[in-house]
């Protein structure tokens, strides 16, 4: 792997699953949310709540500056389910009551990555649960090895969160260190057993201890992986599935991660070239973007910039790797992608500050967002395996270097052998929403409808300029707790979400032409 991508290339692993949910500072949560009480001023009130057999206290959820209150409870399961009375793990998980009457059957969201944790990620989001919620509950489980549940978080000699130390980046350096990440973890517990199917177990046990005897499953990224296998395993206590941004099982997850993105950044500069001014005034985005690459690849250009949190000055060296990175990521969200053109019309005059803030920016939010431990022990078990690398992808912006390295790490790390039947696809008569975005880079709607053809009692929404994570956007909090109340995707109605328009790009740092 070529040198060129270094530290940047930290945060392609990261997300080498593709799959996490929407950025915090694209979607806020609406008002009229619940929000987070200090608890400590219930304590000389006794506010615990019992659910099932599991009894519950007021907590915080928190991500950013996102609070939410919720009652808090842990969860014992088996380490290894096949030795029910070996060593536990204790999972963390929250309960959101219902707003209004609950219906006896909540919601489980599954959240992406793999990595990612439910309780961590649902505030940034809970305003698109508002409206189902007024008749349910939801409960927020956050998977072995994520969030508090025995998180297998990798870091660096600085304790820092990180994938390989950033500045010895080499293959060679990825890998020793996935080794010194596994030996964290050495004799607390086995890695092995963070797998998906291990998860699901986990996920079962969670309805039985509230009582549940239905349970609503939303998956959104990686958690539709979940959703599925769910769904294979535990038919009867499956109420309804809502997959958003699937990731078949019948895929290599990881496979066209490169061809995909390409895909979806030639839908979403076509927008420019089909608009007037900003055709004239930036360009082909594609071309401007191959004429920066082609800068970068004599070599990192020197840039000072102003950190984007801090606004500190500071000095550092642009990249093609930093350039691949952002551009991937900023993909996933079309009204942040709608950036893209000007920034790089501005690159090739020289002005490379403001991709370098970002760029520093995106990595910040990324590196303490995903558990690499857990994501190394559920896709080097799962997807690794099937990996190979495609020499096309080498002319293609994110080139061989995530199949390379993630098969370099998983050759050192303790992962078991997924299920003979994995890649079998959901089937059967369950109802399941379907959600893609038009211009999905790493989900497209081509997936959706791979699933789609196995259920017939399932409906694919394909959103309008729409990039990963739909449950968000416009019309669709109220048509997914529709499809909540009828479990009927038949006679469901989402004719709202024609109504929505495509991004404008940005021809100047104002904004776009009125």
């Amino acid at each position: 792997m070529q040198d060129k991508h270094k530290k940047w290339l930290n945060a392609a692993v990261l997300v080498a699953a593709g799959v996490f949910l929407a950025k915090p500072y694209l979607f806020k949560e609406e008002k009229g949310t619940e929000k987070a009480k200090p608890v400590a001023a219930a304590a000389k009130v006794n506010l615990s709540r019992k659910l099932g057999s599991l009894s519950f206290k007021p907590c915080t959820l928190a991500q950013g500056a996102e609070t939410l209150m919720a009652f808090c409870s842990t969860l014992q399961v088996p380490e290894d389910h096949a030795n029910p009375n070996g060593r536990k793990l204790s999972l963390a998980i929250s309960w959101l009551p219902a707003t209004g009457e609950a219906e006896p059957d909540p919601i489980f969201m599954l959240a992406g990555g793999p990595g990612q944790a439910a309780r961590g990620s649902f505030p940034s989001l809970a305003g698109a649960f508002a409206e189902a919620r007024k008749k349910r509950h939801i409960i927020l489980l956050d998977q072995r090895g994520t969030g508090d549940s025995s998180p297998l978080k990798c870091v660096n000699e600085q304790g820092n969160s990180a994938v390989v130390d950033d500045e010895d980046y080499t293959p060679e350096a990825a890998v020793d260190f996935a080794k010194r990440c596994a030996a964290q973890f050495e004799g607390k517990v086995a890695v092995q057993h963070f797998s998906s199917t291990d998860a699901i177990q986990d996920l079962d046990a969670a309805r039985k201890a509230i009582g549940a005897a239905q349970i609503n499953l939303i998956g959104i990224s990686y958690g539709t992986r979940m959703a599925q296998l769910y769904g294979k395993r535990y038919p009867k206590q499956t109420r309804t599935i809502t997959i958003d941004g699937i990731a078949p099982l019948e895929i290599v997850l990881g496979q066209d991660h490169a061809k995909n993105l390409e895909s979806s950044l030639d839908m979403q500069f076509a927008q420019c070239s089909k608009d007037k001014v900003c055709r004239e005034k930036l360009g082909d985005p594609r071309a401007q973007l191959n004429t920066l690459l082609a800068t970068l690849a004599k070599g990192p250009v020197p840039v000072r910039y102003r950190d984007a949190l801090t606004g500190e000055w500071k000095d550092g060296q642009f990249s093609s790797g930093h350039l691949a990175v952002l551009t991937r990521l900023l993909a996933y969200q079309p009204i942040a992608a709608s950036l893209l053109p000007l920034q790089f019309s501005e690159a090739n005059k020289g002005n490379v500050d403001s991709l370098m803030a970002l760029s520093e920016m995106v990595n910040r939010d990324i590196s303490d967002m995903i558990m690499h431990g857990m994501q190394l022990s559920v896709m080097c078990g799962e997807d690794v395996p099937d990996l190979v690398v495609d020499p096309e992808d080498s002319k293609r912006l994110l080139g061989t270097g995530l199949v390379e390295l993630m098969k370099a790490q998983c050759a050192v790390w303790p992962h078991k052998a997924r299920p003979a039947d994995y890649r079998t696809p959901l089937k059967g008569d369950l109802p399941v929403l379907i959600l893609s975005g038009e211009f999905d880079p790493v989900t497209p709607p081509r997936y959706g409808d791979m699933v789609a053809k196995h259920l017939p009692n399932s409906k694919h929404i394909i959103a309008k300029g729409t990039g990963h994570n739909v449950l968000p956007i416009g019309c669709m909090p109220k048509v997914f707790a529709s499809f909540l109340d009828t479990a009927d995707t038949k006679k469901l109605d989402s004719g709202c979400m024609d109504k929505l328009t495509y991004a404008s790009m940005f021809t100047g740092y104002y904004g776009s032409e009125p």
